[in-house]
């Protein structure tokens, strides 16, 4: 990355005087007053603390300022492998520039409120017994799919599990559309036939929506696989959760796309819970970004409740990838405040674990804060935003409910069979 940090920037990238200050006393164990830490932006970082502060900026994705390496220091002291291949991730430079502009603070906030608006719509839509079936809602974890969908083309592949709509959405799929599958519709986007967990666009390179845990995974290799048969330089971004991440066809796909440098970026989304079950009594490593090592495929650690470090960080990947690195694992630490589908009560947590989450890491209200620090947006301007998206999504439910079922006679219609054969048992 061309990047020069300032020390004022470092903190705000790492979420600030009181953020940081906890985060410090997780990593080291050393109490500081936010205060204190928030001075740094001021008076400069003190120069015991920067190790752990370029610890940190490795974590995210981000360079360590050479001004961090003090005198006997080498960034390798910082790492926990010895790779060639990882290595020479983690001194990798990213090409274009990365700048985090008012207009992109902008886009995030719209994007995201978009995605949580339509997810609280279908919640409440699952309620009144409107959508049935299996139904998974992605509230909390809105700053991935719109972080990571900044950082590449419309040409390039998204692929990922049932928790699908707001990555079908993120993609350009028109919420009605959506809407309209998951109320099993004549318009929805896949005809009505698929539901809330097989929605497929291929318009718009979004390739599903599957059902099965982890299956997705060697599909988003052979999207990869075929990028690079056609030399077209694009990418596929295969997505699934800390439930899948011990599966077998997961280690098979990491093989095979180390051994054949395929395109292809495999983005954990570690939102803490494989179902009921959390990921600390699920996986006996429970940094997922290392799972791919031993197939010597590098990978980083991102804060999944913060759009900007999941762009930077989705940004030097794709980078990576697009310029024929090989493979690479992005572990997306996220959240989902509800439970695993509209089925789940979530007995498995606390209340005040979930409500803690919401006060400290929800990604909107970073979002808000950061536009009204810097005087953006000021609140009655982000009430308005907020407003005319709650109006949008409920227009486009209401016509999603008065919409069309299909027609009996499409209903052998998109799939594999030979009416002309007639069964004799």
């Amino acid at each position: 990355m061309q990047q020069n940090f300032l020390d004022g920037n470092i903190i705000d990238f790492l979420g600030g005087g009181r953020k940081l200050s906890k985060i410090l006393l997780d990593v080291t164990g050393v109490q500081l007053n936010e205060k204190t830490v928030y001075s740094w932006k001021q008076q400069g970082i003190p120069d015991k603390w920067k190790p752990a502060l370029s610890k940190l900026l490795i974590i995210n994705g981000h360079d360590v300022p050479n001004s961090f390496l003090l005198p006997g220091m080498h960034i390798n002291n910082l790492q926990n492998n010895n790779s060639e291949n990882i290595s020479s991730f983690n001194s990798y430079k990213v090409k274009r520039k990365l700048s985090i502009e008012p207009r992109l603070l902008k886009t995030f906030l719209v994007e995201m409120l978009t995605i949580r608006r339509f997810e609280e719509k279908v919640g409440q839509m699952y309620g009144m017994g409107l959508i049935g079936g299996f139904c998974h809602l992605y509230i909390g974890q809105e700053a991935i799919s719109v972080g990571i969908e900044k950082t590449i083309k419309k040409t390039d592949a998204v692929i990922t599990g049932y928790r699908c709509h707001a990555h079908l959405i993120s993609r350009g799929t028109d919420p009605y559309l959506v809407f309209s599958e998951l109320l099993g519709k004549h318009d929805g986007i896949s005809k009505g036939k698929g539901g809330s967990m097989h929605m497929f666009d291929p318009n718009n390179n979004f390739w599903g929506g599957h059902g099965i845990v982890g299956a997705q995974v060697p599909i988003g290799l052979g999207l990869a696989f075929s990028f690079k048969y056609k030399r077209n330089n694009n990418v596929s971004i295969t997505y699934f959760g800390d439930g899948a991440a011990n599966q077998g066809q997961v280690y098979e796909s990491y093989n095979i796309a180390s051994l054949w440098k395929l395109p292809v970026i495999f983005c954990i989304e570690n939102n803490q819970y494989g179902m009921g079950t959390s990921v600390k009594k699920a996986s006996a490593g429970s940094d997922l970004s290392k799972h791919g090592e031993s197939f010597d495929i590098p990978g980083i650690t991102v804060d999944g409740m913060d759009p900007i470090s999941v762009y930077i960080s989705g940004c030097r990947a794709v980078d990576w990838v697009r310029n024929g690195k090989g493979p690479i694992i992005l572990e997306m630490k996220t959240y989902r405040y509800r439970g695993h589908s509209m089925s789940d009560p979530a007995k498995y947590r606390t209340r005040e674990e979930v409500q803690k989450m919401r006060e400290e890491k929800d990604p909107i209200e970073s979002i808000k804060s950061k536009l009204l620090e810097k005087n953006i947006y000021n609140e009655d301007q982000i009430n308005e935003i907020d407003k005319n998206i709650r109006k949008s999504i409920n227009e486009k439910s209401e016509k999603a409910i008065s919409a069309a079922h299909p027609l009996p006679k499409n209903l052998y219609k998109d799939i594999l069979m030979d009416r002309n054969k007639e069964s004799h048992g």
